[in-house]
């Protein structure tokens, strides 16, 4: 998959488009991305995404920002796993805020991106004051040579799959209802950093992955698969939270302790699949009385994989 930085000035070549923000890049999308590459296949044309960075709602929005399901990387990632060729990321600033919608489609669509076939959902809407809609779209791409498809809301067991649906069954913690949104259990990528070692001093050592520029959808203790240290998954318990035991910094932290793991992993890149949430996470009046607590979340972990083995 190619992508690119920002919207060319003149596409070399066509495209077949579709355009939106992919956070978690759930069922929904996915049966989206699944209808694109088929028409891309179909005329021999490229499969194109546009996304935003930062999410328009996370411009708009600020202190009332969504919590992200997936970082940057994760996304393309994901995206790249559905079928896209090329991956166009605009950055969504003012002047990107206070394109008009009729230079939304001539400047972007029409001459960045060369879209011979845009595939949106009904609802779409677009340009200042978001005045652009299907209708706008479909008219001006009979005049000037483009199609434009809708594709409606996907239910899955009866319900509307959206991102928000994900983020309320997480801040719920129910696993198995994201997972079954999303097409596959949670997880949070990210690289192993250096922390200040105090799980080996009291036994349990974990592997401290970095959050980065996320305030995770999800707190508490979970227990997890690990991929990215062996070739198969390796099972674990995981703590996403601000640690109030230990410290009063306030900042979020993901740390894994991987069961039976004796080899140092530092700045590997791992990903973390959350299969059920275990408890919230809780101050301790010690340290003695956080190590019990742990030692109780690793064995209902270990409990949990001896019934559902990897």
């Amino acid at each position: 998959m190619q992508v690119f930085r920002g919207i060319p000035e003149r596409a070399e070549h066509g495209c077949v488009l579709t355009i939106g923000n992919f956070d978690g890049v759930h069922r929904g999308h996915q049966a989206l991305l699944a209808k694109l590459s088929a028409k891309a296949l179909a005329t021999g044309l490229p499969a194109a995404v546009l996304t935003f960075e930062p999410h328009p709602r996370e411009y708009f929005a600020h202190e009332n920002r969504p919590r992200r399901l997936t970082s940057l990387r994760e996304k393309i990632q994901l995206l790249e796993a559905h079928g896209v060729d090329r991956l166009y990321i605009a950055r969504f600033n003012d002047r990107f805020a206070g394109l008009t919608a009729e230079a939304f489609i001539e400047d972007v669509l029409i001459h960045g991106l060369g879209t011979r076939h845009l595939l949106i959902g009904d609802d779409f809407r677009f340009g200042k004051g978001r005045t652009g809609n299907f209708e706008m779209l479909r008219t001006v791409g009979q005049e000037v040579g483009f199609t434009v498809e809708a594709m409606h809301t996907v239910d899955h067991e009866g319900e509307r799959v959206s991102s928000s649906a994900v983020r309320a069954a997480l801040a719920e913690g129910d696993m198995p209802h994201a997972a079954r949104l999303l097409g596959r259990p949670y997880s949070i990528s990210g690289r192993v950093l250096h922390g200040d070692k105090i799980g080996r001093t009291i036994g349990f050592p974990t592997a401290n992955i970095q959050l980065k520029h996320r305030s995770p959808p999800l707190m508490g203790i979970y227990t997890v698969s690990v991929d990215g240290l062996a070739d198969t998954p390796w099972p674990g318990v995981a703590s996403v939270g601000v640690r109030p035991t230990i410290n009063d910094a306030g900042r979020p932290s993901l740390e894994v302790h991987l069961f039976d793991w004796h080899t140092e992993c530092y700045d590997a890149h791992l990903r973390v699949n959350f299969l059920r949430k275990q408890r919230d996470e809780a101050r301790y009046d010690s340290l003695d009385a956080l190590t019990a607590q742990i030692a109780r979340d690793a064995d209902e972990a270990r409990a949990y994989f001896a019934q559902n083995p990897l």
